[in-house]
């Protein structure tokens, strides 16, 4: 119960705190002939034109940005979305499910279907209606989703932003949607403790995505990365982690560690809505061993 309402509270605070980029315009922005992202209204969002239907990958914020990006998926194609495939159980991504046709599949990872059914049961502010949660889910480290004539890989290393993370790679065309494994405007890793993401299970899909056939990295929020910036980002954070789990180990206080290793934050801003800093999460871990 105690988890439920928890849940409960992060889908209403995500729907409270991603009501301001709500108000930004979207735009749309195309990665291959039938690849394109499209920013604003909360997460990025990813559209794939197949054969016959459109995929999306992640909904925004909410009913009305959902309604929006189906109106920007309009001005590229007249096909159906057929699937919408999500990366995670965050509000942000997932809330604009609300506005789609009720026999779109909802495509998620098991654990992150286990989330919004608990946030749902707890009568969580702005989750997707009982009728839009995912009606399939993937359960293992890898499935091949085969959907509307196109061939989509979608990865699980282990728990990391949430337990129910899923990376989406197009073969085909080099791209892999993150979800908010990756998100540009933070330096480092957003690790919801709530939903027990780990810093370990971070850095290895981290390093499981570079090790991906991929040219463009397209972000939970943010700007495109290439492979060079995601090697960078893990390798920084690799770094950063064993010299936090390093002064744990010889009793130094996470003010201490904070003060050698962090650099403070702009004026107003810290680790993210919801989020412990990664330093307090990899000490936390640490601490509990």
């Amino acid at each position: 119960m105690r988890y439920a309402k928890i849940l409960s509270m992060l889908f209403g605070a995500a729907a409270l705190a991603c009501a301001q980029p709500q108000q930004q315009p979207f735009q749309t922005h195309q990665l291959a002939a039938d690849v394109y992202w499209i920013e604003g209204g909360g997460g990025n969002s990813g559209v794939i034109v197949g054969s016959n239907g459109v995929v999306v990958i992640d909904a925004k914020t909410t009913p009305a940005g959902g309604k929006e990006l189906l109106d920007s998926i309009a001005k590229i194609t007249p096909k159906p979305v057929v699937a919408v495939i999500e990366t995670h159980s965050d509000g942000d991504h997932v809330n604009g499910i609300a506005a789609f046709p009720s026999d779109v599949k909802v495509i998620a990872h098991e654990n992150n279907k286990q989330e919004q059914e608990a946030a749902v049961k707890a009568g969580g502010r702005g989750a997707p209606p009982a009728d839009r949660l995912p009606a399939q889910t993937v359960s293992g480290d890898h499935e091949t989703l085969k959907i509307a004539g196109l061939t989509i890989e979608a990865y699980h290393w282990a728990p990391a932003h949430t337990t129910g993370d899923l990376v989406l790679y197009l073969p085909a065309q080099k791209i892999v949607f993150t979800g908010d494994i990756v998100a540009t405007q933070f330096p480092n890793a957003l690790i919801h403790l709530e939903k027990h993401g780990t810093s370990a299970g971070w850095i290895e899909t981290m390093k499981g995505m570079a090790g991906l056939d991929c040219d463009h990295y397209v972000p939970g929020h943010g700007n495109v990365q290439s492979k060079a910036d995601i090697e960078k980002r893990v390798a920084e954070a690799s770094a950063k982690r064993d010299r936090i789990r390093e002064m744990a180990a010889q009793g130094k206080s996470l003010d201490e560690i904070k003060a050698a290793v962090d650099t403070p934050a702009p004026a107003g801003r810290g680790g993210g809505p919801n989020f412990a800093s990664f330093t307090e999460v990899v000490y936390r871990e640490t601490a509990a061993k």
